[in-house]
């Protein structure tokens, strides 16, 4: 049994943590481990041959290059006199976008440069509030604005919301022969027989519009236009998101087995732990605020996609080290149900160095001397040896660096290790048919006027 891969070599997952060997009688004994990793084989057989008969378009889209030409032409004329980007688009639509925004400093106070303050603000509006909305399009600044709009159905009745409040505001304002140079839309192509209500709607108005991948869902469209569009806002190398994410699918061709290839052996961990061990929460906890819209997306990837006929496990996003003081006392002495991923970045000698002389006065001497990436790197460390010392099972991943490509790498792991679950637990990971119901009552309740 090996501990630890390697994900195109842009980072290092161990699974040490999780193992009986390590943390004892609640981790997971060899024989169970090597069982679980056996039934995970067929599906990573599967998933080359879904790549090699373009079966799933998720894995090819990283050697796709004309979409990124085509939003890179869409963005750069959307821009033109812009003061503010406008993100409207929900769960996948958005949380992609943001954590690839948050890479180069988005909703990180006090950290742009030069060139990201040069640039046109990037706003989200992901949940439907009609507060925050009236807030925002109450303004006199709207000619400024530009507004992309995301729905791959062109039904999602939030987005259509935000979408046609926007518009009235618009006109309310005098602008509309601007319409079409203040707006872009994101959706899919149109097809005979089949209603896409945003489409309809932006070709009133002749607003330029973007084709979102017919064959990438919502929240597995990061690498699409859905989720580099903002990140070209912020001006990212999409190419090199690409290039990581491709590595990941270059490593899983390239396997030998199972245990060769990290997503498989990070599913594989996680539906033995549930199944054997009883674990029933996942935490996703990385120690970089440049990784905690991660954190969310996750949650959201991991969520949608297993919980289903019963099965799937609890996803929590959380921030190292803000959560220490937070929810780590649940997961280091509450029930037993719980299973950290920590990701770690790279980050000794990193920021200010503690004065050792104001530390002693403060009785924080072993600060002194220190960076702030030093106590960071020292936390993270330490506390996966915490959470193995209590017995609690936890997976480590450590970053070199944080950069496009790694990113990237990241976000195709995470992707191919949801689908592997679910095709473990015989569930479809591309489907969410619960939440439909809700979809209806909601529809019904508006048309009776309650």
């Amino acid at each position: 049994m090996r501990d630890g891969q390697h994900d195109g070599s842009k980072f290092h997952q161990s699974i040490g943590g999780c193992l009986e060997a390590t943390i004892g009688e609640h981790g997971l004994a060899p024989s169970a481990y090597a069982s679980w990793l056996s039934r995970i084989v067929p599906h990573v057989a599967a998933l080359k041959d879904d790549y090699r008969n373009s079966r799933l378009a998720l894995l090819r889209v990283a050697e796709e290059t004309a979409d990124i030409d085509a939003a890179e032409a869409a963005l750069a004329h959307l821009s033109e006199g812009a003061k503010t980007l406008v993100f409207f688009g929900t769960g996948g639509s958005s949380l992609g976008g943001q954590t690839l925004a948050q890479l180069a400093g988005w909703k990180i106070p006090g950290t742009a440069t030069e060139d990201q303050k040069s640039r046109p603000r990037t706003r989200f509006y992901d949940n439907l509030d009609g507060e925050t909305l009236a807030g925002v399009l109450n303004t006199p600044d709207l000619a400024e604005m530009r507004f992309i709009v995301t729905s791959k159905s062109g039904g999602t009745a939030e987005t259509l919301a935000q979408a046609i409040a926007t518009l009235s505001a618009v006109k309310a304002a005098g602008l509309e022969a601007q319409i079409p140079k203040l707006f872009l839309g994101i959706t899919e192509p149109e097809k005979s027989g089949k209603a896409n209500g945003l489409r309809t709607l932006f070709a009133q108005f002749g607003i330029p519009m973007l084709e979102h991948h017919t064959g990438v869902g919502g929240r597995f469209s990061c690498l699409t236009n859905v989720g580099l569009m903002p990140a070209m806002a912020r001006g990212i190398d999409v190419r090199a998101i690409r290039a990581g994410a491709k590595s990941v699918v270059d490593a899983l061709l390239a396997s030998d087995s199972a245990e060769d290839f990290a997503p498989a052996v990070g599913a594989t961990m996680a539906v033995a732990l549930s199944k054997e061990k009883g674990i029933k929460t996942l935490v996703m906890m990385p120690y970089a605020d440049r990784l905690s819209r991660l954190a969310a997306w996750f949650v959201q990837l991991w969520a949608e996609s297993l919980g289903k006929g019963g099965e799937g496990t609890t996803p929590i996003g959380a921030l190292g080290p803000l959560d220490q003081h937070s929810q780590l006392q649940l997961f280091m002495d509450g029930p037993r149900e719980h299973y950290l991923t920590i990701i770690r970045v790279a980050s000794e000698g990193v920021g200010p160095k503690v004065d050792s002389g104001l530390a002693e006065l403060a009785g924080a001497d072993m600060l002194g001397g220190h960076t702030i990436g030093d106590i960071v790197s020292a936390q993270s460390h330490a506390l996966p040896e915490a959470l193995a010392r209590a017995g609690r099972p936890v997976r480590t991943i450590d970053l070199a660096k944080l950069d496009e490509k790694t990113l990237g790498a990241l976000l195709m792991h995470f992707m191919i290790e949801t689908i592997l679950a679910g095709r473990l637990l015989g569930v479809d990971p591309f489907d969410q048919p619960a939440v439909e119901l809700a979809k209806v009552l909601t529809k019904e309740r508006l048309a009776k006027g309650a």
